[in-house]
């Protein structure tokens, strides 16, 4: 059974589709790219998904129970946790701090002291156990988006959605960033991951998902999207598609 699954999931803004009956099936253990023009529909699809958003038609289900319309912090604790591409921790507590509150209010912790163990292990997990008590706003953007994720996962997900984790970063954070994601992924975590850096998607991923005015497109292998028509003229564009597919060849 999927972990997660969209049936026939819209969502409008004032008569605007944002989704278009979009279907989609994760399975347990997947890493699934969600790629798309700006405007397509990738972040609105993690907000029904997470709750900030109402779906105005369709399911939602995660394992097993539909979640669509449910308060966020409901669906977070199911088990659904998220990261933002904008970082906003809570600047003047500490990373600690910081990680405490989901452990708390969305992981359910009995008490204070558990919810500081749990901080504390979600903090060594992204290597940022050195830096627990120093304050959120002192850290670096790579910091910051490795306090983001000790967050969430503070609140013990069952699947991980990921909205530009990587924006800002250089490469060699970017690739400390794919190492993490692959460490999340292998401790049990399903992940969900929009990103725009197509070297992220096609070496990380083993599923991507393309939307375009808000419709799913296209699904497949890193492989296959690189080559499908629909998402080099709608996304990719014929001269990156052809450099994808000599690099791909050539690993081969």
């Amino acid at each position: 059974m999927s972990i997660l699954t969209l049936q026939g999931v819209s969502r409008t803004f004032d008569g605007l589709i944002a989704l278009d009956a979009v279907d989609l099936s994760v399975e347990k253990g997947e890493i699934v790219g969600l790629i798309g023009p700006n405007g397509a529909g990738k972040t609105t699809l993690v907000n029904v998904v997470t709750g900030a958003l109402r779906p105005s038609a369709g399911q939602v289900i995660f394992d097993g129970t539909s979640i669509g319309g449910r308060k966020p912090y409901q669906i977070g604790r199911l088990g659904v946790a998220r990261t933002y591409q904008v970082v906003q921790p809570f600047p003047e507590m500490t990373a600690l701090e910081n990680v405490m509150a989901p452990a708390v209010f969305a992981a359910g912790a009995s008490d204070m002291e558990t919810a500081r163990k749990k901080a504390r292990e979600a903090l060594e997990f992204v290597g940022l156990a050195d830096s627990a008590d120093i304050i959120a706003s002192e850290l670096t953007l790579a910091g910051r988006k490795r306090l983001e994720l000790a967050k969430s996962l503070a609140m013990k997900p069952k699947v991980l959605l990921l909205d530009e984790v990587n924006a800002g970063l250089n490469p060699a954070e970017i690739d400390g960033a794919l190492e993490l994601i692959r460490k999340i992924a292998a401790s049990g975590v399903t992940v969900i991951i929009i990103e725009h850096l197509m070297k992220v998607v096609m070496t990380l991923c083993t599923r991507i998902v393309v939307l375009h005015h808000g419709a799913k497109i296209a699904e497949g292998t890193p492989e296959e999207i690189s080559k499908d028509e629909q998402v080099i003229k709608a996304y990719l564009g014929k001269r990156y598609s052809q450099n994808l597919a000599g690099k791909a060849g050539g690993n081969g």
